[in-house]
C-alpha cells in the first residue's frame, strides 16, 4: 500500500488566502464586521444575483431557505432521492415532509418529468421543490420552474456542488445562483467544494425582502433597523429617536452567522473562482481522454455533454461491479491500497433508517440504478496532470480479474 493517498476532495489554500485571514485576525472585527458584507457583495456579483447572505455552512443555508419559505408541519416539499442528507433534513427542520423524486440513472439529476411524478405521489399539494445540481451540472431549471409554476410551488436550488456552472437554458444564458428560475439558491463553502470558507454557506436571491429576512433569521431573528420596530413605547425615546440599546425579536431565528475570518477566506478564494473552475474542467478532460484512450473493462466516465460550462465538483465513474467480479467495497479497498481514495455520492435518502421509516415505499428505479454503479474519484485543484494518470492506472489494476493483494 502506498503511503500517499489521493483523496476525492481537498481544499486549495494559497499564501494569499492565509494573508487574508491574518489581516482579518488583526482587524477590529472577528465577526459581524466589514469582511462579511464585502464577501456577500462579491459573491452576489460573481453569480449574477442581487443579494447574497452568508452563513456558517451549507446546511444552515438550506435551513434558512426553508424558514424563509414559511414551510411548516403539514406541508411537503419535493427533494430528489439522491442528494446529501442536508437537502431533505432542512425540510424536516421546519416540520415539513420531504417527498422524494426519482433522478436520472446516469447523472442523478432530477428532471421536470421526475418532478411531475413526485407531485402526483405527494400526500398534499407540495409547497416547494429543491432541485439539486449534483456533481456540478445544472438541472433543467427552465423546465422545473415551469412545472413548479403550474402547481403553485416555490423553487429553491441546491447548488452546493455547482458554483461556477454557467450555460444556456430555454434560450437564455444562466449562472448557477442567479436565481433566474428560483426564489433562492443555496451554496456550500466546505473544504471539498469549489471554494472554501473553512466551513460556510451562502443563500442568493433577487428579492430584497427575502435577503433581509434571511439575514434576520441567521442572527436569532433580531431586528435592529428602527424602521422595522413594532413596539414604539419600548423602541423610541420621548424625542422620537430610537433608543440606542434597543432591538426586538418578532420570530425565532438561529445563530447561523458567518465570521469575518470565514468571509475573508471566502473573498480570497472567490477571487480565484475562474481559475478553480478551469482547472477542474482540465482535470475532467484528462480523465475522459485517459479512459477513452485506454478503456477499462466494466468502467466508463459518468460525465456527459450538458451544454454547460460546468463547475465540476465531482468526477464520477459508472462501474459494472458484476462484470468485475467484486462488490463496490472490495473495489474501493483495492483503489485505496494503490493510494487512491474514492467515495459514493450518494445513497438514496429513503435507504437511511430515519427516512425509510417515514417513506415506507419501494425504491425509485432511476435512483437505484444510479446508486448501484456510481463511484467518485479524486478531483481537486491540488492534483497534477500526472495524478490523473495515476488514478486511471489504479482503476485499471483494480479492475483486473484474479486475486488482489
Amino acid at each position: 500500500m502506498t503511503d500517499r493517498v489521493l483523496g476525492y476532495g481537498q481544499q486549495h489554500i494559497g499564501d494569499d488566502d492565509v494573508a487574508a485571514v491574518v489581516a482579518a485576525l488583526r482587524g477590529e472585527f472577528l465577526t459581524t464586521g466589514p469582511a462579511v458584507q464585502a464577501f456577500e457583495t462579491a459573491f452576489a456579483r460573481a453569480v449574477g444575483a442581487r443579494h447574497a447572505v452568508a452563513c456558517m455552512n451549507g446546511t444552515a443555508a438550506l435551513h434558512l431557505a426553508a424558514l424563509a419559505l414559511d414551510l411548516k408541519p403539514g406541508d411537503c416539499a419535493i427533494v430528489p432521492a439522491v442528494t446529501f442528507l442536508a437537502t431533505a433534513n432542512a425540510v424536516r427542520y421546519v416540520g415539513a415532509e420531504p417527498v422524494f423524486a426519482d433522478v436520472d440513472a446516469n447523472t442523478a439529476l432530477m428532471s421536470p418529468e421526475h418532478l411531475e411524478a413526485a407531485i402526483v405521489r405527494a400526500p398534499s399539494p407540495p409547497k416547494a421543490v429543491f432541485p439539486v445540481h449534483i456533481g456540478g451540472p445544472s438541472c433543467d431549471m427552465a423546465g422545473i420552474a415551469a412545472v413548479a409554476a403550474r402547481h403553485g410551488m416555490t423553487v429553491v436550488e441546491d447548488a452546493c456542488h455547482a458554483l461556477g456552472t454557467t450555460g444556456d437554458g430555454a434560450g437564455m444564458p444562466f449562472i448557477a445562483g442567479d436565481c433566474r428560475w428560483s426564489r433562492m439558491t443555496v451554496f456550500s463553502a466546505h473544504p471539498v467544494k469549489m471554494m472554501t470558507m473553512g466551513e460556510g454557506g451562502v443563500v442568493t436571491t433577487n428579492e430584497a425582502h427575502t435577503a433581509k429576512r434571511l439575514a434576520r433569521l441567521r442572527n436569532h431573528g433580531l431586528v435592529r433597523d428602527a424602521t422595522d420596530f413594532t413596539v414604539r413605547e419600548q423602541a423610541f425615546a420621548a424625542d422620537e429617536s430610537a433608543n440606542p440599546w434597543y432591538y426586538e425579536m418578532d420570530e425565532v431565528g438561529f445563530n447561523y452567522r458567518a465570521s469575518d475570518l470565514q468571509c475573508a477566506l471566502g473573498s480570497s478564494q472567490l477571487a480565484k473562482l475562474d481559475r478553480f473552475v478551469e482547472r477542474r474542467r482540465v482535470l475532467i478532460r484528462l480523465y475522459e481522454e485517459a479512459l477513452r484512450d485506454a478503456p477499462v473493462r466494466g468502467i466508463e466516465a459518468e460525465t456527459r455533454n450538458f451544454g454547460q460550462r460546468v463547475g465540476w465538483h465531482l468526477f464520477r465513474i459508472r462501474v459494472d461491479f458484476r462484470a468485475l467480479g467484486c462488490d463496490r467495497a472490495a473495489f474501493m479497498r483495492r483503489l485505496l491500497r494503490r493510494g487512491v481514495g474514492s467515495q459514493v455520492h450518494y445513497m438514496p435518502l429513503y435507504r437511511h433508517p430515519y427516512y425509510a421509516r417515514r417513506w415506507n415505499r419501494q425504491g425509485l428505479p432511476g435512483a437505484e440504478a444510479y446508486y448501484a454503479g456510481t463511484l467518485s474519484l479524486p478531483l481537486h485543484c491540488n492534483m497534477t496532470d500526472g495524478d490523473v494518470g495515476r488514478v486511471v492506472a489504479a482503476i485499471a489494476e483494480a479492475a483486473e480479474p484474479g486475486p488482489h493483494a
